[in-house]
């Protein structure tokens, strides 16, 4: 048990079905299906990311790829619960759950049409501390391992996630005070934001490759831009994670494990949690758009309860859009090999998110064994307002 005060009352978060946890390898969701065409399509869609390779059958059958594959960023969309899964263990009354952050290494090994990932999943450490949003919240981070159905490694991810109690999020209010109202856009505007993100499709739409040699320290990114963000650019994004399909998935466990985490309950507050028995029935009752902890991205009302001014979007795309727009820039011939995201703040409906990116260090012998330059990357609204603050190793050809 985990007792932080504010004032003028005493607010408890209870971390007892936590402890025993932390180290341990858990269970969770597994897709059924093969990654197919379709879920490539939707998935680069939702990203709102125009990379021929990832859609474009003609222009992917004539690149050295030979067929369409999928973003690096996918392996997120092939997971179980947006890759948080490993950080979310253990039961807490009355919390809820925001996305803290990722840190993702990628290992060479492309996803195309017909492959099938697997996970395995791992409860790694938490602290708690007190903070202006919530009180007494934790921040927990856990595991997950991506092998395809041959057992070649894909990649690597470590999460974290950031549990408190609702109602004291709600009583705090503080995004009520930050945020000010949703923007209303002007037509010169949203044209302004029409033209950059057009600049930026255009900027590497052949995929060719930066040469490690004449890449130089300083040297800034095309500047990119997502939005406004919508209700419908929300749902756009869950349905692309394909453990939101009725049906898509089975619950596993790994093997030899006492009380492996599969599917219980993490003590989400009233009206945020899921039916499992009922599902079975009617799978709406586990749609998180419907019902569970996710109603708060497209509902505003149900934002508010937890914590948030008005409907958000998700982390973990965040994450993927930190990956594609580096891999976007280093094309064909090169590929992200690191990235670390802190998320500082949400994509709040009606903001615009701007990518801005610079180079700040080469290596030319890496640990990696290949010549990588690392970048920092921020993610900003429009008000200057920071989201993501991300640092990458990205691999280029010599």
């Amino acid at each position: 048990m985990t007792t932080h005060a504010t004032e003028p009352d005493t607010v408890e978060l209870d971390l007892s079905d936590v402890d025993h946890r932390v180290g341990k390898p858990i269970g969770g969701g597994q897709l059924w299906d093969p990654c197919s065409t379709s879920d490539i399509r939707r998935w680069a869609m939702a990203m709102d990311n125009p990379n021929p390779m990832h859609w474009d059958e003609k222009f992917a059958r004539e690149s050295k790829f030979g067929g369409l594959i999928a973003p690096q960023s996918i392996a997120v969309a092939l997971d179980y619960g947006h890759g948080a899964a490993p950080a979310c263990v253990g039961h807490i009354p009355n919390s809820h759950l925001i996305f803290g952050g990722e840190e993702w290494w990628f290992y060479g090994t492309p996803v195309r049409p017909g492959d099938k990932l697997f996970q395995e999943r791992r409860f790694h450490d938490y602290k708690v501390a007190d903070t202006k949003f919530a009180g007494p919240t934790m921040f927990s981070r856990g595991d997950t391992t991506h092998k395809n159905q041959h057992g070649a490694l894909v990649a690597r991810e470590r999460s974290t996630a950031i549990r408190y109690l609702s109602a004291e999020a709600n009583k705090r209010g503080m995004y009520d005070d930050q945020i000010g109202a949703t923007k209303k856009w002007t037509a010169d505007e949203l044209a302004e934001v029409d033209k950059l993100r057009h600049s930026w499709l255009l900027s590497n739409r052949l995929g060719i490759s930066p040469r490690f040699g004449e890449v130089e320290v300083g040297d800034t990114l095309h500047r990119r831009v997502i939005g406004p963000h919508t209700i419908a650019s929300f749902t756009t994004e869950y349905r692309a994670f394909l453990f939101n399909i009725w049906g898509t998935f089975e619950w596993v466990a790994p093997e030899g494990v006492n009380d492996p985490w599969v599917y219980q309950d993490p003590g989400w507050s009233e009206g945020f949690g899921f039916d499992e028995e009922g599902a079975m029935i009617d799978p709406r009752l586990r749609d998180g758009l419907y019902v569970g902890p996710s109603r708060g991205h497209i509902d505003a009302d149900k934002a508010g309860e937890v914590g948030m001014a008005r409907a958000y979007g998700y982390g973990a795309t965040m994450g993927a859009w930190c990956t594609d727009y580096l891999a976007n820039w280093a094309g064909h011939e090169g590929m992200v090999r690191h990235t670390k995201a802190d998320f500082r703040g949400p994509a709040f409906e009606g903001d615009v998110t701007y990518f801005d990116a610079e180079v700040v260090d080469k290596q030319a012998d890496s640990d990696w064994g290949v010549p990588l330059v690392q970048i920092k990357l921020k993610l900003t609204s429009q008000d200057g307002t920071t989201l993501v603050t991300c640092t990458a190793e990205v691999e280029l050809p010599v």
